[in-house]
């Protein structure tokens, strides 16, 4: 009773809500790249928060079905289609033994999630499934790697099927290019004009760009302070590196860092970043500790009053 993997696409992970209490050792969390999506994905099919799911970033991935389930898609289009007919992101379909689950390119958005009801059936290592290709840890077979040509995804078979779909108020607008942005202490060794430069220029998502952390490109911002001494690294810290050039470090981020920093984009603004594509711009709105938590307790208030 499993997915199996007909074409793995350019990167499929198994993913939970991450690998918590281990960044004392340099372990970072992993997770969803767009935590509200997942989300949604297990509230659909009455799932917990943390069970396990497929992150497929890009599509290109097809999969047969080896027995009866429910499945729901969130976050991206990736003109997903099952047995050659569209399916329409944001709600629950039932799956067939022998049927063929299929993405193609993107639509909107980079990444897609796909979860089963029940979830998928891996082990976990140190408490989670999450996978971070750079630590070799986490995913189908415990060693970080990606999905490949043959792999099975086990899950649960289930004759029940509910059709639902998320109300369309919830459905997050991946076309926002403002990401928003909470003030860090290092934001005071960065002058007035600095300041104004990094929100009122629009900066493009580079092609070095991946779940670690993604590159902009645009104008570069200079620091009073070149360098600091290493510190822990929260997600969604904003570094500025010596070459100006921000990078927003995110699920697979390196869990120490030197260099001077904006602030952190919201949980919510890094799942907006983490749909858009190299060649993509946004530009930074900053807002206060409370605008955050009120967004956040929004989001969850909502998924939660749904369930």
């Amino acid at each position: 009773m499993a997915f199996k993997v007909i074409k793995p696409g350019m990167l499929a992970l198994l993913q939970d809500l991450g690998r918590h209490g281990h960044q004392a050792i340099g372990l970072t969390t992993g997770g969803p790249m767009d935590e509200l999506a997942f989300r949604w994905g297990n509230a659909l099919l009455d799932n917990d928060d943390n069970t396990q799911q497929l992150e497929i970033t890009f599509g290109m991935l097809s999969l047969e079905a080896q027995a009866d389930t429910s499945i729901a898609l969130t976050g991206a289009d990736l003109a997903a289609t099952l047995n050659d007919k569209s399916l329409t992101p944001w709600q629950t379909y039932a799956v067939k033994q022998g049927d063929i689950l299929s993405f193609q390119q993107p639509v909107w958005g980079l990444r897609a999630y796909l979860s089963v009801k029940g979830g998928f059936q891996a082990d976990t290592t140190l408490g989670s499934v999450a996978t971070v290709m750079r630590e070799k840890i986490g995913g189908l077979t415990g060693t970080g790697e990606k999905l490949q040509k043959g792999d099975v995804l086990p899950y649960l078979a289930n004759q029940t099927h509910q059709p639902r779909s998320v109300p369309r108020a919830a459905i997050p607008n991946y076309s926002l290019r403002e990401i928003p942005l909470i003030l860090g202490y290092q934001y005071q060794s960065f002058s007035d004009l600095e300041r104004a430069h990094f929100f009122s220029n629009d900066y493009t998502i580079s092609q070095n760009s991946d779940r670690m952390g993604y590159r902009l490109e645009g104008h570069a911002i200079i620091s009073e302070t070149p360098g600091i001494i290493s510190e822990g690294i929260a997600y969604g810290a904003v570094q500025i590196p010596k070459d100006g050039q921000p990078i927003v470090l995110l699920r697979d981020r390196q869990t120490i860092g030197g260099y001077p920093k904006m602030g952190c984009v919201t949980r919510f603004g890094g799942g907006l970043l983490a749909q858009k594509k190299p060649g993509e711009h946004i530009q930074f709105t900053p807002i206060t500790v409370d605008q955050a938590e009120h967004e956040r307790h929004l989001q969850m208030a909502r998924l939660q009053q749904w369930r």
